[in-house]
């Protein structure tokens, strides 16, 4: 079973997390998550246990409880969930046609490709 665990201290290291979670069965692989830019930890990670009944125990033994002086929450995790790439959040809209520029409030090109740039009639590129 696949654990969440959070709010953990950021000094928190896997060697402790996995310490804590073997107190109550066998631990087969532990990730905390480390933010990309600085390396430091995120405040949050994964245990995975083979054993569901123990993974139950260790999450309502563990949820809630002081961990190096932070109310750990622990919990079984959710499964990810694949996000499409880019910036998300864009809908589409906003692009009617129209004009010579492009048309609408929002967007359009001009009128022209995305690949030509250096003009110097308005478009967003």
């Amino acid at each position: 079973m696949n654990i969440y665990a959070g709010n953990l201290s950021f000094d928190v290291s896997e060697d402790e997390l996995r310490k804590t979670f073997e107190e109550f069965g066998e631990v087969t692989e532990v990730r905390l998550i480390m933010d990309k830019f600085s390396g430091k930890s995120k405040g949050f990670g994964f245990i995975e246990m083979p054993s569901k009944e123990e993974a139950e125990k260790a999450i309502a033994e563990l949820n809630g409880k002081d961990f190096n002086g932070r109310a750990i929450s622990v919990n079984e995790a959710r499964p990810k969930v694949e996000r499409s790439g880019g910036r998300g959040g864009r809908g589409g809209g906003g692009r009617g046609g129209g004009g010579k520029r492009g048309g609408g409030k929002r967007g359009g090109f001009g009128g022209k490709s995305r690949g030509d740039f250096g003009n110097s009639r308005g478009g967003r590129y």
